[in-house]
C-alpha cells in the first residue's frame, strides 16, 4: 500500500474521533493493566491528548513518513512505526502514556542515517537532517532531567531504534545513485532499479 504514512495519519484521526465518543481511557497505555488489556499497546500509539498534540504528530508523520517511504518503501515504514511504537510502550518507564511521537522519532532516526543531508527546519532554523538529529537528541536528554508531561524517554527510544534500523537498511541497499542537473538516461535507470529494490523487498 503506497502512502502508508497518510494511512497511519488517517487511523490517528479516526482514533481521536473515537476518543470523543467513548472517552480516552480505553485507548491509554496504563501499565497496571497493560498485559490484561494488551490492545492498549497499539491503541495508545494512535491516541492523542488534544487537537494540538494530534496535529503536531500528524505533520511529522505525514512529512517525514512520506520521505522515508521514498527510500525504504511503505512496508518498512509501516513496520518501523508499529514495532517501534509497541517496543517503546512495553519498555516505557511512564505509568500512563499515549501518542505517536515515539514511533515518529523512529522514522526521524532512520532518516538521520538514510537522508543525512536533507535540509529541514528546526525551531525556525534550516539545518541538515543529521544536525537536526543531534538537536533532538540533546533536547530530549536535557528534557528527561526536567519533570514535565512530555515523553522524552520515548522520543529517545524511538530515535535510537530508527538510527539502528537506518544503518541496517543502509548496509543492505547502500546509497542511491546521484542525480545530475541534466537528464541522464542511464542514471535514471540505475535510480529506478535502486528504488524498485526497496519497494519490492
Amino acid at each position: 500500500m503506497r502512502f502508508i504514512a497518510l494511512w497511519l495519519c488517517a487511523v490517528c484521526i479516526i482514533v481521536f474521533a473515537a476518543q470523543h465518543i467513548v472517552g480516552t481511557e480505553p485507548f491509554v497505555l496504563d501499565r497496571s493493566v497493560m498485559w490484561s488489556e494488551p490492545w492498549r499497546l497499539v491503541t495508545s500509539i494512535f491516541a492523542h491528548e488534544n487537537a494540538a498534540h494530534l496535529l503536531a504528530n500528524l505533520f511529522g508523520l505525514a512529512l517525514f513518513g512520506l520521505v522515508l517511504e521514498g527510500r525504504i518503501g511503505p512496508k518498512r515504514v509501516f513496520w518501523l512505526f508499529m514495532l517501534s511504537g509497541i517496543a517503546i510502550n512495553i519498555f516505557s518507564p511512564y505509568p500512563r502514556s499515549l501518542g505517536a511521537s515515539g514511533a515518529i522519532y523512529a522514522i526521524l532516526g532512520a532518516l538521520v542515517v538514510l537522508r543525512p543531508w536533507m535540509q529541514i527546519w528546526v525551531s525556525y532554523l534550516p539545518m541538515p537532517m543529521f544536525i537536526a538529529g543531534i538537536v533532538w537528541l540533546a533536547q530530549d536528554v536535557i528534557g528527561s532531567l526536567v519533570p514535565d508531561t512530555i515523553g522524552h524517554l520515548a522520543h529517545l527510544g524511538g530515535l535510537g531504534i530508527g538510527v539502528a534500523m537506518g544503518f541496517v537498511w543502509k548496509k543492505r541497499f547502500g546509497d542511491p545513485p546521484r542525480r545530475k542537473n541534466k537528464y541522464d538516461p542511464k542514471l535514471e535507470r540505475d535510480l529506478d532499479r535502486w528504488e524498485d529494490a526497496y519497494m519490492r523487498t
